[in-house]
């Protein structure tokens, strides 16, 4: 059986339309409540409010497939997902904006664990890694590709919501012409999420999640507003994001080809050592180009190798769960961490945003050194 089946193609396919959207919103929504006025923590608690419906929407997602299958839980998640875009051209303030941005969270939770399942339950032991891999590379292409449409087209609330929209209902499109199937075997129907999240040999994968949505919670939730309190305009904005996560996907090869080759433990010691790195760089005033751009490689590959770890820790048939369980972990780290760094930002200063991310990194990088004697090469990661 071939890695990239139809299937596979067209799900990655959708997941490149959903994408782009995510990746604009992400961006032009604090701007435009920065725009209005709004005080930062407020900017932050609607950040936040995104982010607690991926926890919801994690939460959800097992049951729903298990439910009705990958194929009408997808068509599902891309409707909510519409709901919530669409709310924000209705109603415009703090509050309603909570809740539309909550609504869109948890359509975006649903279709990640929707897509990251299928693909795992499409591979096996030697192609999974492959899949993961792609998954990857067409998320962060998407979300540079979103940061380079809003760098060059107009930002306007009411130019940008109707063809993201588009975009949105445009991404279920190729799953009308596919199935994915979905084998309900005994052991998937048993297997639980809290219990992965207790597993000791796991723990620092799970812990590099949490971290990894804490850093890049941040990075997404209020990157844009730092800059925007820097004098940037909209569109240079999108540009130094879209160089951020171009970052990402160029370090994606050869960080999990080193991870193959020295071990998970030995990467994610250097990875998170360059974040530190990264966000004293910005501190210091330093080149914004490079800065960015060695704080982007390392932070935006430390989940896929975070959760390589965890993963290859469990059996075949718990691969699910503790998908799920990871996602789970990177969405609380990434409701926590626009929160309380954007409390900071606002009664200290915006230099605070690098200070917060290099203090937690540092906190897992003790948790890493800790880990003493070598971590065996895992065989299910290209």
């Amino acid at each position: 059986m071939t890695t990239y089946s139809r299937p596979v193609l067209l799900l990655l396919c959708g997941l490149l339309l959903l994408t782009l959207a995510i990746a604009v919103l992400n961006t032009l929504v604090p701007l435009w409540l920065a725009h209005d006025n709004l005080p930062t923590w407020q900017v932050g608690m609607v950040g936040s409010s995104y982010f607690s419906g991926n926890l919801l929407g994690t939460l959800l997602a097992g049951a729903l497939i298990k439910r009705v299958g990958f194929n009408r839980s997808y068509y599902l998640a891309s409707l909510i997902f519409a709901v919530g875009c669409v709310g924000l051209g209705v109603t415009f303030g703090f509050w309603s904006w909570l809740i539309w941005r909550f609504i869109a969270g948890v359509g975006c939770a649903m279709i990640w664990v929707v897509v990251e399942s299928a693909l795992m339950c499409s591979g096996n032991a030697r192609n999974r890694g492959r899949l993961l891999a792609a998954y990857m590379m067409v998320y962060y292409v998407g979300t540079v590709l979103g940061q380079l449409l809003v760098s060059k087209l107009p930002t306007g609330l009411m130019d940008v919501l109707p063809w993201v929209t588009g975009l949105v209902l445009a991404a279920i499109l190729p799953l009308l012409f596919t199935h994915i199937v979905h084998e309900r075997g005994e052991h998937q129907a048993t297997t639980l999420v809290w219990p992965m999240l207790r597993l000791r040999q796991a723990r620092l994968g799970v812990n590099g999640c949490i971290i990894s949505g804490i850093v890049l919670g941040s990075l997404y939730g209020l990157m844009p507003l730092y800059l925007n309190h820097q004098g940037v305009s909209d569109a240079g904005i999108g540009f130094w994001m879209a160089v951020m996560v171009s970052a990402g996907i160029l370090g994606q090869w050869p960080i999990g080809r080193l991870a193959d080759r020295f071990g998970r433990l030995q990467v994610l010691r250097v990875q998170v050592s360059v974040v530190i790195l990264g966000s004293l760089a910005m501190l210091g005033n330093a080149a914004m180009g490079p800065a960015l751009f060695i704080l982007g490689a390392a932070g935006f590959t430390l989940y896929p190798v975070a959760m390589a770890w965890a993963c290859e820790k469990v059996e075949q048939h718990q691969l699910v769960a503790m998908n799920q369980a990871l996602l789970l972990s990177y969405t609380i780290g990434s409701l926590l961490g626009p929160t309380y760094t954007a409390l900071l930002m606002q009664h200290y200063s915006d230099n605070l945003l690098f200070v917060m991310i290099a203090c937690v990194s540092f906190i897992y990088l003790l948790m890493l050194l800790r880990k003493m004697g070598e971590h065996p090469t895992p065989v299910a990661h290209a």
